[in-house]
């Protein structure tokens, strides 16, 4: 089992980035939607979904969405929000996705780059570019790997609720790696992420690969233009050829 399988299925994951901004998220997806100036006839799936709160958002804009996730638990968990132009699947972004072609492909706030072989990372691409329409959007909401360089803290200490979470990071082998430890329910635990240090280049390679060409690079939630060294995020806007 790889390590994103069995930590984002864990009710600690949810628990520990509980603290995450809604509004922030509503108000990006908002702005993004409005730029893209997709119909409310457009058809979105929300690749890597999690818990739904993109999904949930976009149907409420009015869109007919698709979330789509690898954890079981939270595919199960967002069922209870299904309707006619809403519903949820579990699938891994690496396969093929069953489903008639598609105006738009969200993938938000890092949820990619969780591979160590580039022929996974090549595979979204792949999955990607195969359920879109010709000249539909795909946007990758990836960080800035020069920023994150920049800023990392070693050592911290997050508390959330009654748990306390020891969260050391590193770079290593152009991975950044958070080692995350903590007690609860009696017992300790062990858990990390990896994520791939791609840089905006190497997105771009893969995009141009499977017939994606970039139109917009966003530096921030705010859609502010992307700085190499300041910007936080670095959300990258495809389109299909």
């Amino acid at each position: 089992m790889e390590w994103f399988e069995s930590w984002f299925d864990t009710p600690y994951y949810h628990i520990l980035y509980s603290n995450r901004d809604y509004t922030e998220a509503e108000n990006f997806i908002t702005q993004l939607t409005s730029e893209l100036k997709l119909p409310k006839s457009s058809e979105i799936i929300d690749l890597a979904c999690g818990k739904g709160r993109h999904s949930v958002f976009l149907n409420k804009l009015g869109y007919k969405v698709l979330g789509l996730d690898l954890s079981r638990q939270s595919i199960e968990h967002n069922k209870k929000f299904e309707n006619e132009n809403l519903q949820f699947k579990v699938h891994d972004m690496r396969d093929i996705v069953d489903h008639e072609p598609v105006d738009a492909v969200f993938n938000l706030f890092t949820s990619f780059g969780y591979f160590d072989s580039e022929d996974d990372d090549r595979r979204v691409f792949e999955s990607v570019s195969d359920v879109l329409k010709p000249g539909g959007f795909f946007v990758l909401d990836y960080l800035n790997e020069n920023f994150v360089r920049k800023i990392i803290v070693s050592d911290a200490k997050v508390q959330r609720d009654e748990i306390e979470f020891n969260i050391s990071k590193k770079i290593e082998n152009q991975h950044i790696v958070k080692d995350i430890k903590f007690t609860a329910d009696g017992r300790d635990f062990n858990f990390f992420e990896k994520v791939k240090l791609h840089t905006p280049e190497s997105i771009q390679k893969y995009a141009e690969d499977n017939g994606f060409e970039r139109i917009k690079i966003w530096g921030d939630y705010q859609l502010n233009d992307f700085e190499r060294e300041n910007s936080p995020r670095c959300i990258n806007l495809f389109r299909k050829k």
